[in-house]
């Protein structure tokens, strides 16, 4: 099938786990007639959850991508991770479409999860659609539902179509107005939506009130309704079951009329190397601008990138650079995906989502272009959670050292939030996700697919230090030894800056009294000091260093005098700042049954931590929202399960940094040794 850009459509189906995305996914393309048999969850054939993990654990792990000839269309489709713990895949893929499909199950209702990815859509720009799913339930409600999603959301949540014939079938309300529907009227559905669209658009609003509604081309109900999506100011509701297959093909048709092609949607938020807004066309004739969205290490196929075209047209042998890159890479093999499989390809338009392989300099966000006109372009970062559960670990078997770093270093490149951290000087590697269950999965992937066993135990929680005041330091470092010897002198002053300002040194010196040659070694020995602490052996932040004064010897001053120079009066000042060490506090949020509410809040008082309020969810269950210290939560897997029969979750996000109790303090300081250099 040949398309050009106007006929593309690129959706990421997205929502709670266990609302049926990957059976809606396989849905669809059982309906477009890209594979013959739906595969099953359950039977683990379906062409999304492909890795032995997804597969045994049932639900999604990672995103899946495929392409869907429909009509006049080429629909692109990603399946993505209804868990909190897998929202790094997730997100990344709101980089590569014009439209999330938000799926809700019909008898759940909304979830906390519908909510953060409502947020996390809307905060893209992307346009959204509501799929409610399961309409074939004995239990679905639907039209409460629908006015739930009415008050949650806004009223610019209405109804494309409705349910008919107790949910066996769909029928369309934007396009007709007649037919008996399980709730609601079609021809009053058909109203209020249709009054919305064309409210919003002047030239359609005013043929609309001149010539009646019969007068209205597709064409122009199509541009009204995709800048409502694009401006927010509509967010269709659809039906749909998965398992039976009522309303998937009216969703194809949705798609296929009404939805923003990558002509239409917002477009991205790309910047230049001032971090100045820059205008991407979905011109095939101009300059290539891609954006690495995915990368996988095949065991077969070798590392793949994935990445969505924004601009120009990338061909078989085309000459990519990869952000500032000065030499490039040929396309040797350009593939479309579909799950697992690789169909080669000749070429790809704006809008199409494509892959190459084998492109060892290739990574996650990386920019591709075909001209240095396009150098330091980037994509505006993408807001992920930070991953703050950590483990530290170890090879099982010696001499894997090599072979471990390697395998957790193809596993950060996959997901962007499982990070890797090398702790120097407890001689420490530290992996963080987003949840115990997150790190659990990686370190099963890491053991099947690159065979690398490892033992692990908790990590240093990541405290912090900073000052409360403001002090100057002074040292001098003065060294005879025969012949030349070393000798310098620095006068500093420290300060507190705001909370998350980080560092900063201020050359006020005068009268030359330091050359200026010397002052990068003082900012060295500073930094030095900083890595290393000075109250309990945690890195030092949102502090101020001003060197305002010294001296030097015209022979025996040295680079390595005024780094140690500047080490020291730093840790002089620090010393007489009160400094103070800082503990990650987190936001957390625990759904649990309602049954369990005492005792979770309870036990979450005796963490320190501040409850913030509560959501009731449908279903009995309830969201309770808090921050706590990172550091009381290290057992908290293991006590939820304990409190709630395993029906409990949860997940973490840094929120900020505070000060510690002053027991804790002293308890951190009293177990640091810190060992200075000898001079």
């Amino acid at each position: 099938m040949s398309y050009n850009t106007e006929n593309i459509r690129n959706i990421a189906l997205a929502g709670h786990a266990g609302v049926g995305k990957t059976t809606l996914f396989e849905a669809l393309l059982h309906a477009g007639g890209v594979i013959q048999t739906q595969g099953s969850v359950e039977r683990g054939t379906t062409q999304s959850d492909t890795d032995e993990q997804e597969k045994a654990r049932g639900h999604s792990i990672d995103t899946a991508i495929a392409g869907i000839p429909f009509g006049h269309c080429h629909i692109n489709l990603i399946d993505t991770a209804g868990y909190a713990d897998f929202r790094g895949p997730t997100l990344s893929a709101f980089a590569a479409v014009e439209t999330a499909a938000i799926v809700v199950n019909a008898s759940n209702g909304i979830e906390y999860g519908t909510r953060r990815i409502m947020e996390r859509a809307a905060e893209r720009r992307l346009a959204r659609v509501l799929v409610i799913n399961k309409i074939d339930c004995d239990v679905a409600r639907l039209g409460p539902l629908v006015e739930a999603l009415r008050e949650e959301f806004g009223t610019q949540c209405l109804p494309v179509n409705l349910p008919a014939e107790g949910g066996t079938k769909v029928l369309d309300c934007f396009f007709h107005s007649e037919g008996a529907t399980d709730f609601s009227s079609l021809a009053d559905a058909h109203q209020r939506i249709l009054d919305q669209v064309v409210e919003i658009n002047e030239t359609v609003m005013g043929h609309y009130l001149d010539s009646g509604e019969g007068d209205l081309t597709p064409a122009e109900l199509h541009d009204a309704f995709e800048q409502c999506l694009r401006e927010g100011h509509l967010i269709p509701i659809c039906f749909v079951s998965a398992r039976t297959g009522a309303g998937v093909k009216e969703f194809l048709e949705l798609a296929e009329r009404l939805l923003p092609n990558p002509a239409e949607g917002n477009a991205p938020p790309f910047l230049n190397g001032e971090d100045e807004a820059i205008t991407v066309n979905a011109d095939p004739k101009q300059h290539v601008i891609a954006d690495v969205f995915k990368i996988v290490n095949d065991p077969f196929v070798g590392k793949l990138g994935v990445f969505r075209v924004w601009q120009g047209t990338v061909k078989r042998d085309t000459q990519l650079f990869i952000d500032d890159n000065k030499k490039p890479f040929k396309v040797g093999h350009l593939f479309r995906l579909r799950g697992k499989t690789h169909e080669e390809i000749d070429q790809a338009i704006p809008g199409d989502i494509v892959a190459v392989a084998k492109v060892e300099e290739i990574h996650f966000d990386a920019v591709l272009h075909d001209s240095h006109e396009e150098d330091r372009i980037h994509l505006a970062p993408i807001r992920f959670p930070q991953p703050m559960f950590g483990l530290a670990l170890e090879p099982k078997h010696k001499g894997q050292e090599q072979k471990l770093s390697q395998a957790i270093g193809r596993l950060a490149e996959e997901d962007p939030c499982f990070r890797v951290e090398h702790h120097k000087e407890l001689n420490e590697t530290v992996v963080r996700g987003l949840s115990d269950l997150h790190l659990k999965i990686m370190l099963e992937r890491m053991k099947d697919r690159y065979s690398v066993e490892v033992t692990t135990h908790p990590p240093r929680i990541a405290y912090r230090e900073t000052i409360a005041g403001r002090a100057e330091g002074h040292h001098r470092h003065k060294k005879q030894t025969g012949g030349a010897g070393q000798f310098g002198e620095v006068f500093l002053r420290v300060e507190p800056l705001d909370r998350g300002a980080g560092f900063e040194f201020v050359d006020a010196v005068k009268g030359g009294v330091i050359p200026g040659q010397f002052l990068p070694a003082i900012e060295k020995g500073v930094r030095q000091a900083l890595e290393a602490g000075a109250v309990a052996g945690y890195p030092i932040q949102d502090v101020r260093v001003t060197v305002y004064d010294g001296k030097y010897h015209p022979v025996d001053s040295k680079e390595v005098a005024f780094i140690s120079a500047g080490k020291k009066a730093f840790l002089d000042a620090v010393g007489k700042a009160r400094p103070i060490v800082l503990e990650p506090i987190v936001d957390v949020e625990v759904a649990i049954p309602e049954a369990n509410v005492g005792d979770v809040t309870g036990g979450l008082a005796g963490k320190r931590a501040r409850i913030m309020g509560t959501d009731s969810l449908r279903g009995g269950e309830l969201v309770i929202k808090a921050q706590a210290p990172l550091a009381e939560l290290t057992d908290y897997p293991t006590e939820l399960k304990a409190m709630t029969g395993g029906r409990g979750r949860y997940s973490l996000d840094l929120s900020h940094y505070e000060p510690v109790p002053p027991p804790v303090q002293k308890q951190l300081a009293e177990a640091w040794k810190p060992h200075l250099d000898e001079d």
